[in-house]
């Protein structure tokens, strides 16, 4: 019995991980942005400058942690880039800075979809 706990708690933990990285719904990304959600792309400088949205400030990952600061903790942050998998980590980084109301937008072309 005890030898299928060493398969299953490294399971259970890489599914925990997929699963805290997961894009925000539809409905949960629209309620945020009525709200006044800011729109944080985590991409690099160069990504950002190349294709960005209008409502999106950039703060590349690298320096994410940093200029948490910089944000307004008072209103809903959705954090994106270009697949969704580095804004999983901005989350992830946002909330060990203390920031509650915080969600994964995915692709930052994805705000375009939701807005129309």
């Amino acid at each position: 019995m005890l030898q299928y706990l060493i398969y299953l708690i490294p399971a259970a933990a890489v599914g925990y991980l997929l699963w805290s990285r997961r894009s925000a719904s539809a409905g949960d990304v629209k309620g945020m942005l009525e709200r006044g959600a800011q729109v944080v792309d985590v991409r690099t400088k160069a990504e950002f400058k190349s294709n960005a949205h209008p409502r999106a400030i950039n703060i590349p990952l690298d320096q994410l942690e940093a200029r948490a600061k910089e944000l307004d903790r008072t209103r809903p942050i959705l954090v994106c880039c270009e697949t969704g998998s580095r804004s999983g980590f901005g989350v992830s980084l946002l909330k060990r800075a203390g920031i509650a109301e915080v969600a994964n937008l995915g692709s930052w072309r994805r705000i375009h979809s939701l807005l129309s």
